[in-house]
This record gives C-alpha cells, structure tokens and sequence, in this order.
C-alpha cells in the first residue's frame, strides 16, 4: 500500500501544473488534480509506485480530455481559457512571454501538448509517455521533436513580428 499523504506532497504540483498547461484554465487545472487524485485514492492498493507519475499524468490526461469534450459543443468567449487568476504567471520573469507560449501550446494537437509536456515538465522517459498516449516510443520522440520545432517556429515569427 502506498503513502498516500507523501504520493501526493511529492506529485501534486507537477499534475497540476501539467493539466493547467493542457487546460490553460486554472479552475479546471485544480479541479483536475483532484478528481486525479480521488481517482488513485480509489486505486491504492493496485498503484505501483515504479511508474505512478505516468499513471497520474495518463489519468489528469483522461479527465482533461473529458471536460474537452463536454464543453467542445459550447465554446465560450475567448477569455474563458485564458488564466486570471494570481498563480505561476506571476511568479514568471516576464508575463507577457509566458502567456505566449502557453498560447503556442493550445495551438498544438492534443497529443503532442500532452507528449511534450509530459516531456519537458516532468522529464518522463519516452516509454512512459508511449504507454500513457497508446503509441509507440518512436513516435512519442516524434511527437516530442514536432512539437517543440512548432512552439521554436511560433516563436521565432512572434519574435520577428516584433522587431
């Protein structure tokens, strides 16, 4: 049986930074992390802590995907998914670079958000993110590689657009 009390101390900040990339919304962001964590509650006795980050991720994923779809047939207004609240924009050294390229990642697919997020944020080996998308370790590095060469592209052209 695992610790949950230190399980979550240890995880809970990169599942909610990484649904709040996905989402862009923070409310939902901590709704989130929440319902993830009800969830391994429910499943403690068959967690294995070897690879609970992924198993947290695939599930933060899952319930992201599926407040998506409920709200895709009635979009909002625009602001709706951006983050007003105070939070991590405000501890970045520039807002204004940070809202951008949080931006750039809502302009990805889904998959390749959520690959190179797991990636980057929390630094999982391709066979875990592999194994949370149901692909294959090369196109998780695939999907990892297209995805940051997008995010460098929409930098570059914003970068250009403002000199």
């Amino acid at each position: 049986m695992i610790d949950f009390d230190a399980l979550y101390a240890q995880h809970s900040g990169s599942v909610f930074r990484f649904a709040l990339s996905l989402s862009g919304n923070r409310a939902m962001a901590e709704d989130i992390t929440a319902e993830t964590f009800v969830r391994v509650w429910g499943a403690r006795d068959r967690v294995d802590i070897a690879t609970v980050i992924g198993y947290l991720m695939t599930i933060a994923r899952h319930l992201y995907l599926e407040q998506w779809r409920a709200e895709r047939g009635r979009e909002g207004l625009e602001g709706d998914r951006e983050d007003a609240a105070p939070g991590p924009h405000e501890l970045a050294a520039s807002r204004a670079e940070l809202d951008a390229v949080l931006a750039d990642l809502q302009t990805l697919a889904e998959p390749d958000r959520a690959a190179l997020l797991m990636r980057s944020q929390d630094q999982m080996p391709y066979e875990e993110i592999a194994a949370a998308l149901k692909i294959s370790a090369g196109a998780a590095k695939v999907k990892v590689h297209r995805a940051r060469r997008r995010i460098a592209a929409l930098r570059m052209t914003r970068e250009g657009a403002s000199s």
